[in-house]
Order: C-alpha cells, then sequence, then structure tokens
C-alpha cells in the first residue's frame, strides 16, 4: 500500500512541485492551503508523514508540529524559506524530524521524505521482532519505547517523537559509554545527507530538558567535551 503523505504549504505552485516529485515515486499525497483543514484531515485519517511549512495564513507551522503532530507520533519535516540557524534548531527542538529550506532540490526533498520514513519502519520492525525489553528505568524515570513514551518520578507522562526515542533508547543502551558526535548524528539524521551539525546539540537539549536535567550542570547526559556525550545514570531494562 502506498504511503500517505500531507502537505501544509499555502504557495500553490510550491504545493504543485512538492506532490508532484512524492507522487512520481508512488506516494499518495493530500495538500492543505490552511492548518484548520489539516487539522479536520487529522482527525480523519492519520498520514504516514507530513511537510509543513511555517507560514501560513491562519497559524504558525510550528504549532502544528509541536502541538498536533507530536502529540500523535506522526513523523514531520518542516519545509519553509525561513533559513536562520535559529527557526532550525527551534523547528529541531519542538520535535520536528528534518528541516529543509526553499529553494529545494526535489529529489533532496524526496530523499529525506525517504530516510525519515525508513527510520520509522526500522524502527517499527525491530519493535515488531525483537523480544528484547522495551521500557527503560533510571533515576526514577521510565521510558517505554513500544510507546514512545516518557514518565517522570512523580508519574506524569508525555509523548517523546520518534528521533528523541531512538536519541534516548541508544543512551540508555550505551550507558557509561561514551558516544561521539558522528554517532549520534548518524542516529537521528537522514542517510548519505550533510546533516545540520547543530541538530543533535537541539536534540539533546531537548532531551536534556524533558529529563529535567540542568544543562549547566547535567546529571544524566554529560558533555565529555572534545569527544560526544556519554550517559551516566543507571539502567535497567525489563518489559513492564
Amino acid at each position: 500500500m502506498s504511503q500517505v503523505i500531507y502537505i501544509l504549504e499555502d504557495e500553490r505552485e510550491m504545493a504543485r512541485i512538492m506532490r508532484r516529485a512524492l507522487e512520481g515515486l508512488g506516494f499518495k499525497t493530500q495538500d492543505f492551503r490552511l492548518c484548520s483543514d489539516f487539522e479536520k484531515a487529522l482527525e480523519k485519517n492519520r498520514p504516514d508523514l507530513c511537510l509543513i511549512d511555517l507560514s501560513l495564513p491562519d497559524g504558525d507551522g510550528l504549532s502544528v508540529v509541536s502541538d498536533s503532530l507530536k502529540q500523535r507520533g506522526i513523523p514531520a519535516i518542516i519545509v519553509t524559506g525561513r533559513g536562520d540557524a535559529t527557526d532550525k534548531i527551534v523547528g529541531l527542538e519542538l520535535g520536528a524530524d528534518d528541516y529543509i529550506v526553499k529553494p529545494f532540490e526535489p529529489r533532496e526533498m524526496v530523499a529525506r521524505v525517504r530516510a525519515v520514513l525508513r527510520r520509522g519502519q526500522a524502527k517499527s520492525g525491530v519493535m515488531q521482532q525483537a523480544p528484547s525489553p522495551k521500557i527503560a528505568q533510571f533515576d526514577g524515570w521510565s521510558a517505554d519505547f513500544s510507546s514512545c513514551t516518557l514518565t517522570d518520578p512523580e508519574g506524569e507522562t508525555e509523548n517523546l517523537s520518534s528521533a528523541e526515542a531512538a536519541l534516548l533508547e541508544t543512551f540508555l543502551s550505551s550507558s557509561g559509554r561514551v558516544l561521539s558526535r558522528s554517532k549520534l548524528l548518524d542516529i537521528g539524521s537522514p542517510d548519505d545527507l550533510d546533516p545540520y551539525d547543530r541538530s543533535i546539540d537541539a536534540r539533546i537539549s531537548r532531551l536534556r530538558r524533558k529529563l529535567g536535567d540542568d544543562p549547566k550542570s547535567p546529571k544524566m547526559i554529560r558533555t565529555v567535551y572534545g569527544s560526544g556525550y556519554v550517559f551516566v545514570a543507571k539502567v535497567q531494562w525489563g518489559d513492564e
């Protein structure tokens, strides 16, 4: 069955270019000009991935990513003319899986779409095949990778994006080992493309914030200057 891509883009010509590039390779697409129409469609059907513009007539694409897609666990790629580094970092911090700046080469867009979908499929496949434990406990926290949720010591639960879950699972599986930036970038960035280098800093900053880990003096995810990052809390794995 063809994978479905939703496109939230108010420029008709840009939406047409994106739609043609994706449909030419077998994807099904549906495009929207308004956030309100996009939100109504999400209530009825779940797409495999969404391409989101930031500047929209009736809302902000960043809010769509953080409030709608992230909560549903739907992968999102921001596609926008805003090329400022701050915009990129904010988009990634709010849960986007990737960020493309206009103008772009349609083949690059398709490659990034495929890469994000592959990561999601690979994670899903491992979850279905492996009987290995998928719940980790550490310092009073609990991470359930079968549902991509994180529960704090007080019992409050919030969702993790696919990129956040993949990064946290890698840290927990490698507790006590220093992980290089290049290895961590391979986990959260599209294959065979030059990753936005500071994106890993943004993702780690987001994880630290969700874990209540003071960035000035982190107790769980520590920076090893010149080498990478290390998760230092003791981790216990289980099925429940």
